[in-house]
Parts: C-alpha cells; sequence; structure tokens
C-alpha cells in the first residue's frame, strides 16, 4: 500500500529538515560517496591481485602447490572485485554538480521510498495484529 499524499509530503519535509540541519551527514545517509568507495574497491582489488601473482610465482619457485594455488584463488577473487566494482562504479558524468537531489539517482530514491513504504505497511501489520 502506497504512502498517502500526505504521508509523502510529511516525509519530503523530514528529508528537507535533515538536509537543511546536517547536510553533511544527510548526503552520507544517500550514498553520495559510492563513487569514492567503488574507486577504492578497485584500487585494493589490484593490489590483491598483485599478491596474488606474487603468492603464484612464490608457490612456484618453492615448489609449494597449495601456495600457488591459493594466490590463483586470490587472483581470481580480487579480478571479480575489479571487475564489479568498476561496473558499479557511477561515471563522471552522472553526478550532478547542482543540489543534493541532482546527485541521487531516481532509481535509488524509487527504491529507498518502497523500501520506507515497506516498513510502514509492516508496522502498521504488527500493530493491528496486536
Amino acid at each position: 500500500m502506497p504512502l498517502s499524499e500526505h504521508e509523502q509530503r510529511m516525509l519530503e519535509q523530514m528529508e528537507r529538515a535533515l538536509y537543511a540541519e546536517d547536510p553533511k551527514f544527510a548526503s552520507a545517509l544517500e550514498g553520495s560517496g559510492l563513487r569514492t568507495y567503488t574507486r577504492r574497491r578497485v584500487y585494493q582489488a589490484v593490489v590483491g591481485f598483485l599478491v596474488g601473482i606474487a603468492l603464484l610465482m612464490a608457490g612456484m619457485v618453492a615448489q609449494m602447490i597449495w601456495v600457488s594455488v591459493v594466490g590463483f584463488l586470490v587472483m581470481l577473487g580480487c579480478a571479480v572485485l575489479a571487475v564489479t566494482g568498476w561496473r558499479k562504479a557511477p561515471k563522471p558524468g552522472e553526478q550532478a554538480v547542482g543540489g543534493q537531489q541532482a546527485r541521487r539517482p531516481v532509481r535509488a530514491k524509487r527504491s529507498m521510498m518502497d523500501r520506507i513504504e515497506q516498513r510502514w505497511q509492516r508496522r502498521r501489520d504488527e500493530q493491528q495484529g496486536h
């Protein structure tokens, strides 16, 4: 059950008040640091990939197959993390320089609203059940 117009207006007023009161906290909640997070994740994956190569080579030199296998698995896992992180990273043009609303994608806002609506409905159902 979607929120009524009054509930939507109240929610929007609370969001605006939060942005006005503490914009840094509000931007942290909305996920504006996603690009920084994914970039850091990709860099960590690249470093892990290099560590995997070092383990693979060390295992070959020391003739320890298990070290080489661990190195290969580390390389594989880090490659997957790097590729998925790179794909999820927003493009530089996607983040507008304007206000807070311009930075947040519409789909992310809609999914947040869906979660809020689901929680609201769950609370209503729990109150009616007791």
